[in-house]
């Protein structure tokens, strides 16, 4: 009996005690969860978990890398165009603004009313334009300057504001040959910067060659090319004729004179006045010569002075940044421009040799400007653009029958004025100069045109 009730107590301690190890078994994690909600609404801790949530996201999605951060080439190649666009078009119009701040001081002796500047001021500023070209002042030359420095007439705002286009391309040549870069204003006073200009002679493009001179300094022209009017290689052509005047006469003012007269007016010029400058045979030099060396000096004074008159650059009518391609296979420029959706009149402003819009490219290999951010988009769609070659070319592709075509055709179109419309919008549209069309028509006035009018229009 007394080993059962021993038996008895043992069983039920072991129960109590298993039991209460039971129940602490189940408290402690209640207690440990309880804990854990504590924790959870913590400040610090809703802190950390958000924060480690933003990381991660920010790491699925990081930032687009900058310009540097990844390199150039890792553009698309329409981005790359872009950047060299803008890149371009900054550093060109920098380029000017630093030159008139640093290298043209502001004048002291500025007047609302250039009539009222004295002499000395005018000879003091070219003065200051220290150049191998000497530069004189006397009242031929301050007539110059008045003309090129009225407001009146915008014409050397619109005339700066081509410079940013032409001046780079026609100093780089200057340089390259070693002449004075102060000879850029020759074009201006050839064709007022217009690549298109054609005078009553014959003499065409940015400097005025006549076909025989062009042709004589390397310029083709024919049917379907006249380079006289590309500005590179007619800058080119214009380089080595005038070193080449400036190895017969050894003065600068001479070889400019003898550019527009010709070498052999100059030499009579000289043989009847037995004088050695310009101004010792002004007298015996052709009228229009006598003005042509004052007009140099009065323009490369406008040029550099124009602030000092309150007059500024108007905006350029091309594209400033600018890129090449070379042509190997005939071509059409309505090719490229419906493949890249380029206005063709971009391209004949920017290619103004093609005469009939095709570039010849049979023989030989021919350039084409585009504007810089299509440049990448044609060596992407160059294949396509080749296949356009039958839609485009159909009526082109014999020269024969261009040349025939062109024969039959007759020197003037007939254009009727619409409301509005300017003769420079005229100009542009026949890709003339609006001296031509006013000397064609006897107009006397550009701002004159009247609705119907009919214009005759020189065929290029």
């Amino acid at each position: 009996m007394k080993n059962l009730l021993r038996y008895t107590l043992a069983a039920t301690l072991l129960l109590a005690v298993t039991a209460e190890a039971s129940g602490a078994g189940d408290r402690r994690p209640r207690k440990r969860k309880k804990r854990d909600e504590t924790e959870a609404v913590t400040p610090d801790t809703v802190y950390i978990i958000k924060y480690v949530e933003r990381k991660d996201s920010v790491q699925e999605q990081p930032a687009r890398a900058k310009f540097g951060d990844r390199g150039f080439v890792e553009y698309t190649p329409e981005v790359r165009d872009s950047l060299l666009s803008k890149w371009y078009e900054h550093h060109v119009v920098k380029s000017y603004d630093d030159f008139f701040d640093r290298f043209v001081a502001e004048d002291s002796t500025k007047t609302l009313d250039s009539d009222t500047t004295p002499d000395s001021v005018y000879a003091r500023r070219l003065q200051a334009l220290v150049s191998p070209i000497h530069l004189p002042y006397d009242p031929i030359v301050r007539g110059y300057i008045a003309r090129y420095t009225n407001p009146r007439y915008g014409t050397i705002s619109r005339i700066l504001g081509l410079a940013h286009y032409y001046f780079p391309l026609v100093e780089e040549e200057l340089i390259k040959e070693g002449l004075p870069v102060e000879l850029r204003a020759l074009p201006v006073i050839e064709s007022a910067l217009n690549p298109t200009a054609v005078s009553r002679m014959g003499a065409a493009g940015l400097w005025q060659f006549m076909p025989a001179t062009g042709r004589l300094y390397g310029l083709e022209v024919n049917t379907l090319i006249d380079e006289r009017y590309d500005p590179v290689l007619a800058t080119r052509a214009a380089c080595r004729y005038l070193k080449d005047m400036y190895a017969l006469f050894g003065d600068w003012l001479l070889s400019i004179a003898a550019y527009n007269c010709g070498p052999g007016n100059v030499n009579k010029a000289i043989a009847r006045s037995g004088g050695k400058t310009f101004w010792e045979i002004y007298d015996y030099l052709p009228r229009e010569t006598r003005g042509y060396v004052p007009a140099f000096i009065g323009a490369s004074y406008a040029y550099a002075y124009h602030r000092l008159h309150d007059i500024e650059p108007a905006e350029a009518p091309l594209p400033l940044a600018t890129d090449t391609i070379h042509v190997t296979k005939l071509m059409h420029l309505g090719q490229v421009a419906s493949t890249l959706d380029l206005p063709i009149e971009v391209l004949r402003q920017l290619n103004p040799q093609y005469r009939i819009d095709i570039i010849p490219a049979v023989n030989k290999t021919y350039t084409l400007v585009l504007p810089q951010e299509y440049a990448c988009r044609y060596i992407a769609d160059e294949a396509e653009i080749l296949r356009k070659d039958s839609l485009y070319l159909k009526e082109y592709i014999d020269p024969v029958k261009v040349a025939k075509k062109r024969a039959m055709t007759s020197e003037f179109v007939t254009h009727t004025v619409r409301s509005g419309e300017t003769l420079g919008h005229i100009a542009r549209k026949y890709r003339v100069s609006q001296q031509t069309i006013m000397r064609d028509n006897n107009i006397r006035n550009a701002n004159r045109l009247r609705a119907g009018q009919k214009l005759k229009i020189r065929r290029r």
